[in-house]
């Protein structure tokens, strides 16, 4: 069984009078994470939000009927829980009322749950997030070596738990976590009246990941207005598809100040997106896949490592650029990302002359670890 870094993270917070809300994409191994640290306590109460006798036993929930119902357990889990109506009123009292209880909730859907809880549990609440497994957790899985000898792999089915578990069907299961999570449940929380608009979208992103995106040529390609698409790709990041990074400008004239760039949490929901599983050496958009990759790794390693830093891209109207930035306690650590290095590349020496850089560094598939370890 693989370890998951965020549990020693939760436990540093268990039983100190706040819930735990837990959140991350459907299949990304949540519940498992909560069965390995809960596997041995036989005084805990498993529910979930999706089962309609769950549901009906919060519909008109009051302390005391609550109260009854967890009597006896020290430890009260609920799956899905943005599934329960006015859910955060009804954690709020579990957590109030019944200060002895550990209170655990999960959900798929941060535009859901987080906005449900987030008022009513001020101050009452630790949150985490689970990602896909990363590469820091594989690496403590089976070895350095290992994990580097697999990262072409990896760079082709990403990382969601049930794809590296079964070697040989990747594709099937990329194809169902797919259609099960970033269709179905997306379209139903929403109730968008035009999901096929919603999946060019989506293939429009897979397309771009590693370059600039226009919210307008977007809406063109699509068929949609821009707001329309930057609604929908609020939505997207709100249920853990993707992610978007700002562009870093603060001096320089001709900085690009309201740019983004939008990158996929995980590398084999991308490529099964626009079906293309074809191996990196055959692909002209290897480069691409090494930065997603990349970056999506590093969003993982500061979450679970707790580092409050911030993450751009910098590029300017003559198309200088740095493909990654980020920005610690007024330090700037600026890193250009390499598949294959024939000629040593260099970080742009107007960015270095104009900002405080304290780091600079070339990412290749060599020194991959000391960008995410």
């Amino acid at each position: 069984m693989i370890k998951r870094i965020l549990s020693q993270n939760i436990q540093n917070v268990l039983y100190k009078n706040k819930a735990v809300i837990l959140l991350g994409a459907r299949q990304t191994g949540k519940t498992t994470l909560l069965k390995q640290l809960f596997e041995n306590q036989s005084n805990a109460l498993w529910l979930n939000g999706d089962d309609t006798d769950v549901q009906s036993l919060f519909a008109n929930a009051t302390s005391t009927s609550l109260r009854a119902a967890i009597n006896g357990y020290t430890t009260v889990i609920i799956d899905e829980a943005q599934r329960i109506e006015n859910v955060g009123i009804k954690l709020k009292l579990i957590t109030d009322q019944m200060p002895n209880i550990q209170l655990i909730a999960t959900g798929s859907s941060a535009f859901e749950l987080s906005n449900r809880i987030n008022e009513p549990l001020t101050g009452r609440k630790w949150e985490f997030q689970l990602f896909p497994l990363s590469f820091a957790e594989m690496v403590q899985q089976h070895g350095l070596l290992e994990e580097k000898r697999l990262l072409r792999h990896r760079l082709l089915y990403g990382y969601y738990p049930d794809v590296v578990v079964n070697q040989g069907n990747e594709q099937r299961i990329l194809r169902q976590l797919s259609d099960s999570y970033l269709y179905k449940d997306i379209l139903q929380w929403e109730g968008i009246q035009k999901p096929d608009r919603l999946l060019t979208l989506l293939k429009a992103l897979a397309f771009q990941i590693g370059s600039q995106v226009s919210y307008n040529e977007l809406a063109q390609i699509c068929g949609l207005d821009p707001k329309t698409v930057e609604k929908y790709v609020h939505l997207l990041e709100k249920t853990f598809v993707i992610f978007r990074l700002a562009s870093f400008a603060r001096n320089l004239r001709n900085e690009l100040k309201f740019s983004r760039k939008i990158y996929f949490y995980d590398n084999g929901i991308r490529n099964s997106l626009i079906s293309n599983f074809n191996q990196i050496e055959m692909r002209d958009d290897r480069g691409a896949l090494w930065e997603n990759f990349l970056v999506a790794e590093r969003m993982k390693k500061l979450h679970y490592s707790e580092i409050w830093a911030n993450s751009y891209f910098w590029r300017t109207k003559n198309q200088q650029e740095i493909d990654y930035i980020e920005e610690k306690d007024a330090a700037i650590s600026a890193f250009e990302f390499k598949w294959s290095v024939k000629k040593q590349p260099k970080i742009n020496a107007a960015f270095q002359a104009t900002y405080n850089v304290e780091n600079t560094q070339i990412i290749t598939f060599d020194n991959v670890e000391e960008f995410l370890l």
